[in-house]
């Protein structure tokens, strides 16, 4: 069985997200989103916790997907993509600027463990532009969420957003 990994902070999920996720579900026996703690990440907007109960939420439904964790103070991707028998990482490029810093990932990922494979998914046209950062962004001015992120995970967003303002 192949199993796609697609790691991230996620912080939040967005759709843009959400749409490389069902892509690779579409390809692969099994998807993990892995939601990545990086503590050397500054001022994340949600815990761990609820970056894991709103990527359930944001892809519930899709019969071989399923949302894991794995923190950074454990090792790094190539070691949790020891786990699998044929891992394959799928990560989302929006512009040429992702490929850059991704295929360097890539090149490490598979120095540290050749038995790992990454496949590039271009971004949606209309996510493109769409990022975590720009979520929580647009969060903390009380704007429009709706076509940026799962409408299940809306008023978490908004509630931590006035938490920060």
């Amino acid at each position: 069985m192949t199993t796609a990994i697609c790691p991230g902070s996620f912080d939040p999920i967005t759709l843009g997200h959400v749409d490389i996720i069902c892509r690779a579900a579409e390809i692969f026996d099994e998807v993990v989103v892995c939601v990545m703690h990086n503590a050397a990440k500054k001022s994340p907007m949600f815990t761990l916790e609820e970056k894991l109960s709103m990527a359930r939420r944001a892809v519930e439904g899709y019969k071989n997907v399923r949302v894991d964790s794995y923190d950074t103070c454990d090792g790094l991707l190539a070691e949790y993509a020891k786990r699998f028998e044929h891992p394959v990482v799928v990560k989302g490029l929006r512009a040429a600027s992702d490929f850059d810093y991704e295929f360097q990932m890539n090149m490490i990922n598979k120095c540290l463990n050749p038995a790992v494979e990454t496949m590039f998914l271009t971004a949606s046209e209309r996510y493109t532009f769409l990022s975590s950062s720009i979520v929580r962004e647009v969060a903390q001015y009380g704007a429009e969420l709706k076509g940026l992120v799962p409408d299940a995970i809306i008023p978490d967003i908004e509630e931590k957003a006035k938490q920060w303002r």
